[in-house]
This record gives structure tokens, sequence and C-alpha cells, in this order.
């Protein structure tokens, strides 16, 4: 954590906390450690810790959200360390449906800036048209998120492959290969 930052405190508040943001980074990272996915589950298990004293589950809250800058670059750091041998990774999506079909035309989740905007997709493995988003992940065979992404539900798994195969031989040196079809052509030439 010091390669990131050489102070205890990452951005400027007006009164100095109890906790530093290193040790509420500490936190967070034991509480994904622990796969502990509810704040209410996160503060009954430290409940008895010294750490505890030093501060409020609303402010866990809204500290950790400004400190999604920091905590992305030490999940960067931490999957190049991890990954620095990997020679395969996998490529999937998996749908995030925003809300029925239904009321897809009266939803306006997020529709305030165009380029975020859901929209309606097909996904075939689960036999489902969905209205939402399609979030994309690549990891590695141990299981280690390399990167992910999120975007509209319309678009194909092979745009976002396309997207990511120049990404990937640049940071993993690695070649993206493509499955071959029964007719003899490769899915996304």
């Amino acid at each position: 954590m010091r390669k990131i930052s050489t102070s205890d405190n990452l951005y400027f508040k007006p009164r100095k906390p109890k906790l530093s943001d290193i040790e509420l980074i500490s936190l967070i990272i034991l509480a994904e450690f622990k796969s502990l996915d509810s704040e209410y589950q996160l503060f009954r298990e430290i409940q008895n810790w010294e750490i505890a004293t030093k501060i409020e589950r609303s402010v866990y809250n809204r500290r950790k959200r400004k400190l999604f800058f920091f905590i992305e670059q030490i999940r960067l750091k931490l999957v190049q360390q991890l990954q620095a041998f990997e020679s395969y990774f996998v490529v999937d999506s998996m749908p995030l449906e925003v809300c029925k079909m239904a009321r897809s035309a009266a939803s306006k989740i997020c529709k305030e800036t165009p380029y975020a905007q859901p929209d309606h997709g097909y996904c075939a493995s689960h036999r489902l048209s969905y209205y939402g988003y399609k979030l994309h992940a690549v990891c590695s065979i141990q299981g280690v998120f390399q990167c992910f992404d999120l975007a509209p539900a319309s678009v194909h798994d092979i745009h976002y492959l396309q997207d990511i195969k120049s990404q990937l031989s640049a940071t993993c040196r690695q070649r993206l290969s493509f499955p071959i079809q029964e007719n003899g052509t490769t899915k996304a030439s």
C-alpha cells in the first residue's frame, strides 16, 4: 500500500479521522478476504476489536466509496504480482438485469447519460431476454480477475473480445486466440 501513497490519509479531510485511510483499506481488504458482503456482518464480526470504536458503519460506507480509486490501484498491483507468469485466461460475460422487460419502457434507471444507458439483450445460455447490462470479465485459471467491464446488454461478446484483444496482448504479452468452428473459420475473424 505504501507504493501508492506514503501518507496515511489519501485525500483531504477537514478533521483528522480516528481511523486512517490505510487502516480503512486494510479493513476493506480483510472483509473481501473473509467474503463478508454486508457491512452489518463485517461490523458484527469486528465489534470486539479495538478498530470498532474508531469508525461507524455510515462513515465506513461513505469513505469506502471515496477510496474506490485507491483500492482499484491496489487491486491492479496485486493482479500484476499474481498473474506475472499466467499463460491462460478465461473470458466470460453474464447478464445484469435492471428490471423486467414489461417495465423497461417506463424505467428511468441510468438514462440521463447516453453512453451508459441500459439496453435490451438476450442471454443464450439462460434463454433469457432481459433489459439491462452485460458484465464482461477476464480472469486467470486460478480465479484472479484481470479486468472487467460493463456494457449495454445489446453488445455482443465478440465485440468485447475485439476490444480486449489488444489490451491483453499489451499487458500480459498474450495472444488472444478464438475457437475454430465446425466450418473451419474462427468466430471473431
